[in-house]
């Protein structure tokens, strides 16, 4: 069991809970990005349905495994925010370059599929019932879906160019599926329709419902979860995961057993590359997807740089201006560099009594800043601008120490 979770010792109390029938029906992965809680999540989900003789080995190839495997198992849901661009991104570099090279092909073909289905799954018909944008939704999935059955298995390959030009539709359509209907937070009309759609009793098998980033709900999501949980459906397992447990609603925690993954050292990392995306690389596996990025991390810390720049000196950005060029801050992961290219910059005030009182609040500014798009949905041009007006307010009330810092750069 959990062949495919690697540098992670939680597998082992997995396991151990499973093979003994000591799971909850409630769990909780938490532990940093990128330290394999989705992958544990989905993994656990496959192993709970297995119907083979090999118990969950990640070799069965029973119906219902070989479902999972490919993320199709209708008795799996999917959600929360998440950018899949750059995994997508990565895993097409690694089909291409396998199927030209002609080696690991079939590996590298599974780990395409599944980065596009990583997406689609969160866009369940079960979830979005009642919106209004299912329609369009359902366009990108089915199109997605036509896209994918040329490339999936047991479908022989076309040659190099058809292929080419196959997963490059396949990302196409990807990036506009997240782009345009990516959410920032769970909301409650997807907590209450995975609700309904849990309680219907199933012939066979257990229901696995995978809430990823738990932490990043609206207040209404998070009581209506606390209900399901409180009384959790015979058969339905909930596993939710998060990289900020003390955001998790405590009587939430209440009702979870917490599972705890633990950061990747970089040696790690290379390894975990290495095997998934048959690729070098000296880093974490975050810096990897990195280099898939539509605005490279050396430009999103200029425009750090002259964003801030401009505020200590009185000077009102373009912020419209710099969204645009940030690609719309698409993925997220930009707006998260380009926040924490701030917060490393504030901290050179930090050599005074009121650069420290600056420093924290401009910590607690750019904190604020994040929240209010990932959880409060709020668009990120005019997060922006109250960060902009909360900066160069912090600077003149503490007598523009921060600019005296940046100064000193």
């Amino acid at each position: 069991m959990y062949d495919n979770l690697l540098f992670q010792s939680v597998d082992s109390l997995l396991t151990s809970d499973i093979k003994n029938d000591n799971l909850p029906g409630s769990i909780l992965f938490s532990g940093p990005d990128a330290s394999g809680k989705l992958t544990a999540a989905l993994e656990t989900s496959r192993i709970l349905s297995c119907r083979g003789p090999k118990k969950g080995k990640w070799l069965c190839d029973c119906s219902s495994c070989l479902q999972h495997k490919a993320l199709v198992n209708s008795n799996t849901i999917l959600l929360g925010p998440r950018d899949c661009s750059l995994e997508i991104s990565a895993a097409k570099k690694t089909f291409l370059t396998a199927f030209y090279r002609n080696e690991h092909v079939e590996a590298a073909r599974y780990l395409f599929v599944r980065s596009v289905r990583k997406l689609t799954m969160r866009f369940n018909p079960i979830l979005w019932q009642d919106s209004k944008k299912l329609s369009k939704i359902s366009s990108y999935t089915s199109s997605l879906d036509e896209l994918l059955e040329e490339i999936d298995p047991p479908r022989e390959l076309p040659d190099y160019e058809a292929l080419s030009k196959i997963c490059d539709k396949i990302e196409k359509e990807a990036l506009g599926l997240e782009e345009e209907f990516m959410y920032d937070s769970i909301s409650i009309s997807h907590i209450r329709n995975l609700s309904s759609w849990a309680h219907i009793s199933l012939s066979e098998g257990k229901k696995v419902i995978v809430i990823e980033k738990a932490d990043r709900m609206l207040e209404g999501a998070r009581n209506a979860l606390l209900k399901i949980l409180e009384e959790p459906p015979e058969n339905t397992v909930f596993i939710l995961t998060t990289s900020k447990r003390n955001s998790v609603m405590p009587t939430i925690l209440s009702r979870v057993r917490t599972y705890n993954f633990t950061a990747r050292t970089n040696t790690q990392s290379k390894e975990i590359i290495n095997r998934v995306y048959h690729d070098e690389f000296e880093g974490s596996i975050e810096q990897y997807l990195q280099l898939f990025m539509a605005i490279p991390p050396e430009t999103i810390k200029q425009y750090t740089h002259t964003f801030y720049k401009e505020i200590v000196n009185g000077i009102i950005p373009d912020v419209a201006a710099l969204v645009k060029n940030c690609n719309k801050f698409d993925p997220r992961l930009l707006l998260r560099l380009f926040l924490e290219n701030i917060y490393e910059i504030q901290k050179t005030a930090l050599t005074c009594a009121k650069g420290v009182e600056a420093s924290s609040q401009c910590t607690k500014a750019v904190g604020d800043c994040w929240n209010n798009v990932t959880v409060y949905n709020m668009s990120v041009e005019a997060s922006l601008e109250q960060l902009v007006k909360e900066i160069a307010l912090i600077n003149r009330l503490n007598e523009n120490v921060l600019k005296q810092a940046y100064d000193k750069l």
